[in-house]
């Protein structure tokens, strides 16, 4: 381990070691998986706990990778619903839906580690996400809900060469997000439509491709994947275009752009689909 990723790890492990009994939020992306590897290994399986919200805004699939992940790591793993789509604010989906989302999250959170005793949570925020304004990260801020990997100086990049050093199974994984963040800021969330871009994209999944997003446009599906991967979806057009018709969309596109975070489906900043992963990056 190089030695400013090394003294990076022995202040996070300082910052862990001020919680005597911890709550991770976890989400299954790289930065919450080295997280929970991290204060899992150095307080103890005994004393971390791993919560993940199981709602219509995460996969089926990602519900199955932190089951898959925890047990990888050795440590338990609680679901909770945060039910965010009773929330009127959430479902109006504005600019500031990560906002309620991420405030309900924490909230139950926090009640979750009332009830059993534990002392905090914290979640994987990262330095690079302060670099711009994260509803997500004023609600953390509000709640008291701590970011141990920001605190301790991590970059994406230093988060990654650490999951490696782990030997963790998703160290290379795209930065993924929650199927809200397919659907155009103004235009309402649904159980309906989350269902509806979760069925597209399994589809897409199945098929091999691997940064995929299925964008919701009302009747009209905008499908990016990586440039290099465009012969493939032009090969399998009939097929595709058929699935997706199953699934409730009328017109099947692809975008000549390619694969992007955030910003072009009207979510926010392409910065702050990063956080929009549901429940924590």
């Amino acid at each position: 381990m190089e030695p400013r990723l090394s003294t990076r790890l022995l202040t996070l492990q300082r910052i862990l070691s001020e919680s005597p009994r911890l709550i991770v939020a976890f989400s299954g992306g790289v930065d919450s998986t080295t997280l929970l590897k991290v204060a899992t290994d150095h307080l103890g399986a005994d004393r971390v706990l791993a919560v993940t919200s199981r709602s219509e805004s995460l996969a089926a699939r990602e519900v199955k990778e932190c089951v898959r992940l925890a047990a990888v790591i050795g440590v338990p793993l609680r679901f909770v619903n945060t039910r965010e789509l009773d929330l009127p604010q959430y479902r109006k989906n504005d600019a500031n839906r990560c906002y309620f989302c991420k405030y309900t999250l924490f909230a139950t959170l926090l009640r979750t580690a009332r009830e059993l005793g534990y002392d905090r949570v914290v979640f994987g925020a990262i330095r690079d996400d302060y670099a711009d304004i994260r509803p997500g990260l004023l609600a953390a801020r509000e709640l008291a809900v701590g970011a141990p990997l920001a605190e301790a100086g991590f970059s994406k990049a230093e988060v990654r060469a650490l999951a490696r050093h782990y030997q963790l199974p998703n160290a290379e994984k795209p930065a993924s997000a929650c199927l809200a963040s397919r659907i155009p800021t103004g235009t309402p969330v649904s159980a309906a439509v989350l269902s509806q871009v979760e069925r597209a994209e399994e589809d897409l999944w199945q098929r091999g491709f691997g940064r995929v997003r299925v964008r919701h446009h009302g009747e009209i599906a905008r499908i990016e994947v990586d440039p290099e991967e465009f012969p493939r979806i032009v090969a399998d057009a009939a097929g595709i275009s058929a699935r997706l018709r199953e699934v409730g969309y009328r017109f099947v596109t692809l975008d000549l752009v390619g694969y992007q975070t955030g910003g072009r489906a009207g979510s926010g900043s392409p910065r702050q689909e990063a956080l929009d992963g549901h429940p924590v990056p």
